[in-house]
């Protein structure tokens, strides 16, 4: 009867045989040979049991105890309450980052505007009789060109993207 009931409140207060046993400074096998009914706690460890357990000795000694669903609830809520504070932190961690990939965004998007407009399009002078030097000048043509149309559309989303996911308080 010990033995169920030491299983029974252990299990309605959702405690697993090696948190009893680290709450009790014993080793998980102890609370294991307990509730086998393979061994009994001393006087002292049925008083730091009831401790343990909230309950009264005369309860851990007495009739069988039936595990409660309020328990159970209880259990498991706080357990949610766990996971979705866990939840919660990764969603700030997750918006941090993008805000500031977001500002990184749309540094790299001034700097590369200010690099453009130092160097004045070069290529135009280029000699493009060398395949090589015709290459290059139509590759570096064909970004400034686009970088020039879709960048502002990018840095506008960009800003939008920082003011949506900065830190309000």
């Amino acid at each position: 009867m010990l033995n169920e009931n030491i299983k029974a409140i252990r299990k309605s207060k959702g405690l697993s045989q090696e948190e009893l046993a680290v709450k009790l400074n014993v080793v998980r096998q102890t609370v294991s040979k307990w509730e086998n009914g393979l061994s009994v706690p001393d006087s002292d460890m049925l008083i730091s049991l009831s401790e343990a357990f909230e309950t009264p000795v005369s309860v851990l000694l007495g009739e069988t105890v039936s595990e409660s669903k309020v328990d159970d609830l209880k259990a498991i809520s706080e357990k949610l309450e766990v996971i979705n504070l866990q939840l919660a932190r990764r969603k700030t961690t997750r918006i941090k980052i993008i805000h500031w990939l977001l500002i990184s965004l749309c540094a790299v998007i001034v700097v590369i505007f200010a690099v453009l407009f130092l160097l004045k399009s070069p290529y135009l002078g280029w000699d493009y009789n060398e395949p090589e030097t015709a290459v290059m000048g139509t590759t570096f043509h064909a970004f400034e060109w686009l970088f020039v149309r879709a960048a502002p559309f990018i840095l506008i989303g960009a800003i939008v993207g920082i003011v949506l996911t900065r830190k309000k308080g």
